[in-house]
């Protein structure tokens, strides 16, 4: 075992066991237009666990065919991604756990 499949393993455990999306190294936290997600009990900007992905997954499975491979490109929101698109293509109840309003914590964290 490899020190950084080593590194790979701890972070995926600490990630499991912390139960939520945190913004770690590498994620993606996503910037919310302008009003949205600033005040007081509305919805956090998601975080998108980068690195959690990228050990269980190559870049072509996401790359370019999904998501765009540069910053800023994508123009997700939940619409679509209900709609099967971007996250939606493996977020659907069969790849991975559907997205739904008992999921949202699991992208939309307060830090």
């Amino acid at each position: 075992m490899t020190m950084r499949s080593l590194a790979a393993g701890v972070l995926m455990v600490l990630m499991l066991v912390a139960g939520a999306a945190h913004a770690v190294l590498g994620d993606v936290k996503f910037q919310r237009e302008e009003g949205g997600g600033d005040a007081a009990g509305s919805t956090p900007p998601a975080v998108f666990p980068h690195w959690k992905h990228r050990i269980q997954y190559k870049c072509y499975v996401c790359h370019p065919a999904i998501f765009q491979m540069k910053a800023g490109a994508n123009d997700i929101t939940m619409e679509q991604i209900l709609a099967g698109k971007f996250c939606g293509t493996c977020h659907n109840g069969k790849q991975a756990w559907a997205v739904g309003f008992d999921t949202c914590p699991k992208c939309h964290v307060d830090e």
